[in-house]
């Protein structure tokens, strides 16, 4: 039977799948959109399957928190391409994996992606992946989420350059108002400026500061030979304290600190004391796009003559 234009177009609204599929599934199934829907689900598992060894290194991470701010969750989600994350296909797929994420009871990526998909009970979350990749033609990965819930005060959040920095703070806090709420922001900005990698020194794994005092004690007697254990023990502990400065976000100066030295605990401690409150940074979840993932160098131009030339 023939496939008119408007079948087509139907199909595509439905399923969101190029033209050209659209008219390949009509054709195949003589007209019957289930069977058509059906059939573009499957070619997407075959084609999520054929592009699973392109890098994905793009994408968004996105933060939500829930009405009451007592519990959030942050997401990363890969693609190919920035062209892609800047999609609003792409970019409503991304939201509904963070309700997904919201709701989940597990912390393991692999027990998340066999979950049943919210969105359509007949799928996985990884099916559900796999379809998406099918209709917006590029790799994609669910690379990570977190959780954070807090009953003793709230979640702060904050999403950089619309998604390409996604940050979560846990506060504790016995008040919560509207100066506490805005400190909360401006630590979190701060996470994304500055990205720490503790929230403070108890955080600090024992066996890496070890380690860096051995490191730093060799440095330092290779730079003063001839000075003794504590003229070395001073130097290695002033470097050591200017590194734990530097990676600690507590201790880290506070970026909009007027003098210029202030760090973040005495910001918090000003806005505890200015509000009569008890106020404790507990923890923090900082995600970049693409953070960590080697990138693959693309000749455009060759990728380009390759496909014309039907390789």
């Amino acid at each position: 039977m023939a496939i008119t234009a408007k079948q087509v177009k139907e199909l595509r609204e439905m399923t969101g799948a190029g033209m050209m599929d659209c008219k390949k599934a009509l054709t195949a199934t003589e007209g019957d959109f289930d069977k058509a829907i059906e059939f573009l689900r499957e070619k997407g598992l075959a084609t999520a399957e054929k592009k699973a060894g392109r890098v994905a290194a793009e994408g968004l991470v996105k933060v939500i928190v829930s009405d009451d701010k007592k519990k959030a969750v942050a997401v990363e989600v890969n693609a190919e391409t920035d062209f892609v994350a800047k999609n609003e296909k792409f970019q409503a797929y991304v939201a509904q994996v963070a309700e997904q994420a919201m709701e989940t009871e597990t912390t393991d990526i692999d027990a998340f992606l066999a979950e049943t998909w919210k969105f359509d009970e007949t799928k996985t979350v990884n099916e559900a992946l796999a379809g998406q990749i099918a209709i917006i033609g590029e790799n994609m990965n669910i690379r990570r989420f977190q959780q954070v819930k807090e009953d003793a005060g709230f979640v702060a959040s904050y999403t950089h350059m619309g998604g390409k920095i996604g940050v979560l703070v846990d506060v504790v806090t016995d008040v919560v108002n509207d100066a506490i709420e805005e400190m909360a922001k401006n630590v979190c900005m701060q996470v994304a400026a500055l990205n720490p990698k503790y929230t403070d020194r108890s955080e600090v794994d024992q066996d890496y500061l070890a380690k860096e005092e051995e490191i730093l004690t060799v440095a330092a007697k290779n730079e003063k030979p001839d000075a003794n254990d504590k003229i070395i023990t001073g130097m290695v502990k002033g470097r050591l304290n200017k590194e734990l400065k530097e990676i600690c976000l507590m201790d880290q100066v506070y970026v909009k600190a007027e003098d210029g030295k202030q760090s973040v605990s005495k910001y918090v401690e000003e806005v505890a004391k200015a509000n009569n409150a008890k106020i404790a940074i507990k923890g923090f979840v900082r995600m970049e796009t693409g953070e960590g993932i080697e990138k693959k160098e693309e000749d455009f131009a060759a990728e380009v003559a390759a496909q014309m030339a039907g390789k």
